[in-house]
């Protein structure tokens, strides 16, 4: 089996994970001080006009993200995330949209590209290309915003620290493997600049992080 082939059976398995885990996602909440960081720096971003949030889950992030918003468009591959989120949100200018991230194309371009916690479950080879959709999202002058983590508990590092996966079980013992990639800020931030990316990224307390920017020289 190629690269290629593996990654994809990597991705599918962590779809997987997430639709098996869609009635437990909000018990699985690190224990970690930070928290309260993520959801000050949303404030102050301010996310206003037409949002697209990438991988929304559960919709945990989604209501914040209205306050503002004149509508967001709110993507994810579980249909069994999306209907919690639906049911949590409960307003009409959401539209929910199922697909997969890594294939997804927008059909419109929007003022403000949010995404939480799913970075660091972005493949390092998917990196750029994942970076270029992000670009294809957003109006000219458009703002990305992002908050994270970078925890790994020991049990998961099935393939060693230095593997981008690691192995996730639920609360009924099943196991699956997913990407869980320990973007440090500083470094992420280089990685953006690399490729063409204004964004500064912020450490908080505990293991989490956010970014916020735009494309360079806009």
């Amino acid at each position: 089996m190629n690269a290629d082939a593996r990654t994809e059976q990597l991705l599918a398995e962590q779809i997987g994970h997430y639709r098996a885990a869609a009635a437990e996602y909000d018990d699985h909440a690190l224990p970690f001080s930070g928290g309260a960081e993520l959801v000050a720096a949303i404030e102050e971003f301010q996310p206003s006009g037409s949002v697209l949030e990438l991988a929304c889950g559960p919709g945990t992030w989604t209501p914040r993200l209205l306050r503002r918003a004149t509508g967001v468009t709110a993507v994810d591959s579980s249909p069994e995330m999306l209907a919690i989120a639906s049911t949590r949100v409960g307003d009409e200018r959401v539209r929910f949209v199922q697909a997969d991230l890594f294939s997804y194309r927008p059909d419109r371009r929007y003022d403000v590209v949010f995404f939480g916690f799913w970075l660091s479950h972005v493949p390092v080879e998917r990196f750029e290309s994942f970076w270029s959709l992000v670009d294809d999202c957003l109006e000219p002058d458009g703002r990305v915003l992002f908050v994270d983590d970078r925890y790994r508990a020991a049990e998961e590092l099935i393939e060693g620290e230095q593997s981008q996966v690691v192995q996730r079980r639920l609360s009924d013992g099943t196991a699956h493997r997913i990407v869980k990639v320990p973007h440090q800020p500083e470094e992420l931030a280089r990685a953006l600049r690399r490729i063409g990316w204004d964004v500064e990224v912020h450490r908080t307390s505990g293991p989490f992080y956010w970014g916020a920017g735009q494309r360079a020289n806009t």
